[in-house]
């Protein structure tokens, strides 16, 4: 029989919508003491089987053949002895008479070398010592976390990174490493910023990368998934172990929870790397991925397919696997790869589940899709409806390309090199896109109006792993300047995100300047490219510690971590009067307990220095590199891209 992916036509929608929907806890591989338990869920099928492989070396072994039988709501079950265990299984179904290819199961929890084949493992056994008592760091408002966005191999691939297990999980977990003048890398650098979530882009297996290392393959971001529930095994030290894998994440995570860090993972449910391919259409063709009329998928990931969350079992598969992430890894939070693709009652239901096991996690994804898309706008998970999703926040794009200038024009520059008709979108990142009397919505370079309703709903950045770097978009967008010029203008860029109401992202690198070499679309670029210079630190050490300073400040004053938008409308005072080019705005931290009574922030955009009227008082430099300077009154100077922060006690 030919395969069944060969075939092209899908079934109707009224012939998908009618297929009945799995409650149970036990897809997948279910180990126990005893026995194995095998489900899979494939209402179309006529006949499914287990394949099962007596280890990962059987290349061209012929496989035990064990019939499943059709279970409850469209599944199908087989059972087999614990003695297997460790042993490898594919999945194979028949379909109108036309046999699927060996599939891996989309609920499996380890594979092989290079994903031939799934594992029955228990992943309790791939537990380190110490990992049932092992605890997150406290956390509690959204608005308290200050994010790190990190790939596993950038971090420590450069040869002077002193690290070892470059590109490892391994790698990410080591302490005590320095650069080759002396000064910290890795999770000890992150440590040291001051941050609360290291962000790291997937983790999850993905297409692209050879596990076994004999190959070396392009470098890749991971943003092409292909099995759900496992580590990526170029990250481990022992990829041939199914277990290996789940280990050394633990012990990554464990690592950066005994070090302060929480570990927030991005997760890409939007599309998969080959959909006629996968596990999923290939066990219930046409339900889990969107498609045209013409019966082609739909591609609103711009990578050749999307999933269709609004379908129940795709919403179910979701919401499994992040709280898999959550209980057997102690994750602490997820960034959805353009969750606009995913519909809003998915992500409520997401938001729902997560939260009845870990109330305190970070949850948080891109507010847009990256092509036009069949589901209605209406029900999309987009930045505009951020209020509907009920504790999960969307990135302010619009503070991002007003700090720096439009992603999409490379030579347009941003308010920090000057551009005063920015100067709205800038507010409305301080506001945390909430409604405020003083941001005019007119002016904004993407939105029409607030869509916050609550500054924990957005995450405020102006860079990360996608486009240029803040310091080549910089430097690209103001040729002519010189890089000490550019460095100012990259501070107060950092400056703006880390007083800014909401949940401040930083890229990682961005605290020394980090440059891809003018590569906007780094993703295939490799590690000369891609790797973080940790020499850069020694040449701007000073830069780090002034990010450093910023954290430790925002941590200390509640008035730069509002909670509620009327906290902001009340509490937040723009000076219109200020010169053109220039925000300035007051920020009155009395009634929320903060010591500093009252903080006024100044930021110059433009290349001269500029003059502002203080309100009345004896004004203390709060900014900690400054702290303690002499008191202010009246009127103070900004220099040219700086920023000035003085409170009154």
């Amino acid at each position: 029989m030919s395969q069944y992916f060969q075939k092209v036509c899908v079934p109707a929608n009224t012939v998908l919508s009618g297929y009945p929907v799995y409650e149970g806890n036990d897809m997948g591989c279910v180990v126990s003491k005893m026995e194995i338990l095998f489900r899979l869920w494939s209402p179309p099928a006529s006949d499914a089987s287990v394949l099962l492989y007596h280890n990962d070396g059987d290349a061209g072994a012929s496989p035990e053949v064990v019939p499943m039988h059709r279970g409850e709501s469209g599944t199908w079950v087989a059972l087999i002895k614990c003695a297997t265990r460790q042993r490898c299984y594919t999945y194979q179904v028949t379909i109108d008479n036309l046999l699927s290819r060996e599939v891996i199961d989309p609920y499996a929890r380890a594979i092989s070398t290079n994903g031939k084949w799934a594992m029955i493992v228990d992943p309790a056994a791939a537990n380190p010592a110490g990992w049932e008592q092992e605890e997150s760091p406290g956390f509690s408002s959204p608005t308290d976390a200050i994010i790190y966005e990190a790939h596993v191999r950038d971090l420590s691939m450069h040869p002077g990174s002193g690290i070892g297990h470059k590109g490892k999980f391994a790698g990410v977990a080591a302490t005590g490493a320095f650069n080759r003048q002396g000064f910290s890398t890795g999770l000890d650098h992150i440590k040291e910023l001051g941050v609360t979530h290291l962000h790291l882009l997937p983790l999850a297996d993905f297409n692209g990368r050879d596990s076994s290392g004999s190959v070396q393959l392009a470098y890749n971001w991971g943003y092409n998934p292909v099995h759900y529930n496992i580590p990526e095994g170029s990250y481990c030290t022992h990829p041939t172990d199914g277990l290996s894998r789940i280990r050394e994440l633990k012990q990554l995570v464990m690592t950066a929870h005994r070090n302060g860090l929480r570990i927030v993972v991005d997760v890409v449910y939007n599309h998969t790397a080959d959909a006629a391919a996968s596990a999923f259409h290939q066990l219930v063709p046409g339900y889990y991925f969107r498609h045209c009329s013409n019966g082609t998928f739909s591609n609103a990931s711009g990578c050749g397919n999307e999933t269709a969350s609004e379908r129940p079992m795709m919403r179910r598969f979701m919401i499994d696997s992040l709280l898999y992430w959550v209980n057997e890894f102690h994750v602490d939070g997820f960034r959805f790869d353009l969750m606009g693709i995913h519909d809003i009652t998915t992500m409520k239901a997401i938001a729902h589940a997560l939260n009845a096991v870990r109330p305190n996690l970070l949850l948080y994804g891109e507010g847009w899709t990256a092509a036009p898309s069949p589901l209605p706008h209406a029900r999309r998970a987009i930045k505009q409806h951020v209020a509907q999703l009920e504790g999960i926040a969307v990135f302010c794009d619009e503070l991002r390309d007003g700090i720096k200038g439009s992603v999409f024009e490379t030579s347009a520059r941003g308010f920090v090199a000057g551009n005063s008709g920015l100067a709205a979108s800038v507010r409305f990142g301080i506001v945390g896109a909430c409604a405020h009397p003083q941001v005019d919505t007119a002016a904004l370079m993407y939105s029409t109006g607030n869509y916050a309703t609550a500054p924990g709903q957005v995450v405020n950045y102006c860079e990360c792993h996608d486009n240029h770097t803040l310091f080549d978009k910089l430097r690209l967008s103001n040729a002519g300047s010189c890089e000490a010029v550019i460095k100012k203008m990259q501070q107060l860029a950092l400056t703006i995100v880390l007083t800014a109401q909401g949940i401040p992202f930083l890229h990682a690198g961005g605290e020394m300047l980090r440059t891809k070499q003018g590569i906007e679309n780094s993703y295939h670029s490799g590690d000369a490219v891609n790797a973080i210079d940790w020499d850069l630190k020694s040449k701007h050490h000073d830069l780090c510690h002034y990010v450093a300073s910023l954290t430790r400040m925002r941590k200390l004053h509640p008035v730069f971590r509002m909670t509620t938008a009327q906290q902001i409308k009340d509490h937040i005072e723009f000076d219109d009067s200020a010169p053109e080019g220039t925000i300035a705005y007051l920020l009155d931290g009395e009634p929320l307990g903060d010591p500093w009574k009252r903080t006024w922030v100044a930021f110059n955009g433009t290349g001269m220095q500029q003059s502002f009227v203080l309100p009345p008082g004896n004004w203390k430099w709060g900014l900690l590199p400054v702290y303690g300077a002499a008191p202010v009154q009246g009127l103070i100077k900004v220099e040219a891209h700086g920023a000035a922060i003085l409170y009154l006690d």
